[in-house]
């Protein structure tokens, strides 16, 4: 890398010779670090980069009006507000983020200096991201780093440099750039498979296929806790005997990442034995693939096999239908972070999957934007550089001001796997592990439960799953929690000081069941255990919500959190029993009212006629 004095020599060599040709002076300054974040110890470095290794970069620029859109947000997400309700348009939208001229004029000198042509640029909508593919070589001398090939010792590997630079007139104009520092590996949040033939039997398999044609069962009849139906969770929740009316116009959708998709054989065989009339569903549902991301449908090889490949998918989209149908079903494919192998020199770089996908909705028109969307991954907040935590988590908000519900979960390690409740700045800090996204305030974020009469926080010792939960260490405690989350910390007298960000945004808001559900996989029954299955449960039921209020002719919830901690949460079952366990600790209890484990609990009640009932009619 070039000191500081040798890259202004080299470029005002460069700027007098563009005097001597007549060429206007551009703007060049010295480089300076813009930021560097810790290698992950999940990570370590292989070797250097192959130098033709191609980088796909996205490069964030700053939103010029960031503030005005959290403005807008907040008032129509706000169900005292005279504006709650009223959506922003995609155009509107774009307005508030899109950058000022001046930084996009600058960053895009700063390209063309470099030898970027303005033919090899990609914009988003509202160009604030610019997306650019370059070998390791060019994207080392842009950034001023060196790329290496880094790996864990499960396999897989990525290109990454723990520290990148801008000249310095760049800094407040670009606010990311990726991938860059990145190690965050989103993960499917679901715990280890349950073998068949552990866990149930085969009678309470029948039993629960039996009791799928019933709509007049007791919670205590539609339920196996040791195995999940939709027939148990639509009881439960009290959604059973509703008939979605705004199908087509209300969408649902769901996230698969690394390489997961979603099988419609083995949906269909989900929905024949636990919810008949929905089986049609299985060859209805619609792939919407980002960055190559996968569709397959043929039998998974054996590597496919052993890292069960699609239990997540199958197990989101057989939740979701059993629960919304005939409410349309979206699957999101994205592609990106695939194993790097550096013997085989992959042509292309591993992608930082929430950018492609969030850039791809965000381009998307009303018409066929879903609003609602469950998300089942997430890794340690940690991993993340804050910069690219923010600008994603951004993102969210302007799909929530384009009244989009974004449901993600609170992760399956509690407060944060034991042995591994460590800071990675150097400093080894004993420390609770938050996750991200679930530490998003703009976010929906949805713990797991277990058991019936009462539900409680889940657990399950044969796996060591533990529902998360927490506080961000990013992103601090958003206002519509004030009122709310001081209470609880004050109640634990001080346990856990020091382990934990008390000004921190605290999650998870809600939960749902979670535990022991029924998945066909490959043809056969699994049983699993996680979050994973909490967040599309509760998706499911915010769908429904939405549905009858278009059908009432309300607008749909949008971002729920506002309406949720000053009003909703009245209509959700509170948690008491339980804790987030974790680091080799209890972890946070649950509580009366929100806690850390469960939130606000789990949606008991009817609740798509009590929102009807108890505030859209005040707002017309």
């Amino acid at each position: 890398m070039l000191s500081d004095i040798a890259r202004s020599l080299v470029l005002t060599l460069a700027v007098g010779a563009g005097i001597a040709v007549g060429s206007p002076i551009r703007v060049r300054t010295p480089y300076a670090v813009k930021e560097l974040h810790p290698v992950s110890t999940k990570w370590s470095r292989v070797g250097p980069a192959p130098a033709d290794h191609v980088v796909n970069l996205s490069i964030g620029l700053k939103s010029s009006q960031f503030e005005e859109l959290e403005r807008h947000l907040s008032e129509i997400s706000n169900p005292s507000h005279h504006r709650y309700g009223q959506h922003l348009s995609q155009d509107e939208v774009h307005e508030l983020v899109k950058p000022t001229d001046d930084a996009l004029d600058l960053v895009s000198e700063w390209l063309i200096d470099n030898g970027v042509s303005s033919g090899q640029l990609r914009y988003s909508p509202a160009k604030d991201w610019i997306m650019v593919s370059l070998p390791v070589n060019e994207v080392e001398r842009l950034l001023d780093t060196e790329y290496s090939v880094y790996g864990t010792k499960e396999g897989s590997y990525l290109v990454r440099t723990p520290q990148w630079s801008l000249p310095k007139h760049l800094h407040d104009h670009i606010d990311v750039i990726q991938p860059t520092n990145s190690f965050f590996n989103p993960t499917p949040l679901h715990s280890n498979v349950m073998p068949y033939k552990d866990s149930p039997d085969m009678a309470a398999v029948a039993a629960m296929a039996q009791a799928s044609a019933s709509t007049d069962l007791t919670v205590a009849q539609a339920c196996n806790v040791t195995a999940v139906t939709p027939t148990c969770l639509r009881t439960l929740y009290r959604t059973i005997n509703y008939t979605p009316q705004m199908a087509g116009q209300n969408r649902i959708a769901l996230n698969d990442f690394l390489g997961e998709s979603n099988n419609r054989s083995d949906v269909h065989i989900f929905l024949e034995m636990f919810r008949k009339g929905a089986a049609d569903a299985s060859s209805e549902f619609i792939f919407e693939v980002v960055n190559d991301g996968s569709t397959q449908q043929t039998p998974d090889n054996a590597t496919q096999l052993n890292a069960g490949t699609d239990l997540e998918g199958n197990l989101d989209a057989e939740t979701i239908i059993g629960i919304t149908y005939p409410t349309p079903l979206t699957c999101f494919t994205t592609g990106g972070s695939p194993p790097f192998k550096p013997d085989l020199l992959t042509p292309t770089d591993t992608n930082e999957p929430y950018l492609a996908w969030l850039n791809y909705v965000l381009a998307m028109t009303a018409n066929n934007l879903p609003q609602t969307i469950s998300t089942s991954y997430g890794d340690d907040e940690q991993t993340v550089p804050p910069s690219f935590a923010a600008k994603v988590c951004s993102g969210f908000a302007q799909l929530g001001a384009r009244g989009v519900t974004l449901l993600f979960a609170s992760g399956d390690n509690g407060v944060g796997a034991d042995g591994d409740c460590f800071s990675n700045d150097g400093t080894n800090k004993r420390m609770f592990l938050p996750s991200f996204p679930a530490g998003c305030p703009y976010v929906t974020t949805v713990g797991a439960t277990k058991n019936v009469n009462p539900e409680v926080t889940a657990f399950d010792a044969s796996n060591n799953f533990s529902s998360g939960g927490g506080f961000s260490n990013y992103f601090a405690r958003p206002s519509y929690q004030d009122a709310i989350v001081p209470s609880y910390i004050a109640s634990l007298g001080g346990e856990y000081n020091g382990l934990y960000n008390k000004s921190g945004r605290g999650y998870p808001d809600i939960a749902a069941q979670g535990y022991r559900f029924l998945t066909i996989w490959n043809g056969t029954i699994a049983v699993l255990d996680g979050t994973s299955a909490a967040t599309p449960t509760a998706a499911s039921v915010i769908s429904l919500v939405n549905d009858a209020l278009l059908a009432a002719g309300k607008p749909t919830l949008g971002f729920l959190n506002p309406l949720l901690y000053s009003l909703l949460y009245e209509s959700f079952n509170d948690i008491t029993s339980g804790s987030s366990i974790g680091c080799n600790t209890a972890g946070f209890p649950a509580k009366a009212g929100w806690d850390a484990a469960t939130g606000f609990g789990t949606p008991v009640s009817s609740v798509y006629v009590d929102i009807d009932a108890t505030f859209t009619d005040s707002h017309g």
